[in-house]
């Protein structure tokens, strides 16, 4: 069973970018775009995280921070945040337990490009799995989500 708007995100304690751990209370207090991304320096993934990137200040705007999680380690999260420029942290999820906890497998382990927005309280109030990662949520999209919220 996965998790949907309404229900209460699942905690997650990963390793990220910039030297640290992030858990999901670090974040409460204000909302978060979570993205669950099949892999770093991959055409569509970098198309995705390079306009979510672009767009920061407009999430800000909204006092929304912007979370990326993948399968890959640290090492290579830096790699790509680097030559990006990434301003939000990428964390790895590298036996993929945050992803399942969020429903975002698909039926072979591979992870599904998604997007879930978690209000100031840790509840759900966006969700979107992809069924064909060939695509993404657009900024606009997601900030219309976020003017939502209570």
């Amino acid at each position: 069973m996965s998790v949907g708007v309404g229900d209460r995100a699942p905690e997650f304690t990963l390793p990220g970018t910039g030297d640290r751990t992030y858990s999901l209370d670090d974040f409460l207090g204000r909302p978060i775009v979570l993205v669950f991304y099949p892999g770093d320096d991959t055409p569509v993934c970098t198309k995705q995280l390079n306009s979510y990137n672009d767009g920061l200040d407009r999430f800000a705007a909204l006092d929304a921070r912007v979370v990326g999680i993948s399968p890959q380690d640290v090492d290579s999260h830096e790699r790509f945040a680097g030559e990006h420029g990434f301003d939000f942290p990428l964390l790895a999820d590298t036996d993929k337990t945050v992803a399942a906890a969020y429903g975002t497998l698909g039926p072979v382990g591979f992870p599904r490009r998604s997007v879930f927005i978690i209000d100031a309280d840790g509840v759900i109030r966006y969700a979107h799995r992809a069924m064909a990662g060939l695509t993404y949520r657009p900024v606009e999209e997601l900030l219309d989500a976020l003017a939502r919220l209570d």
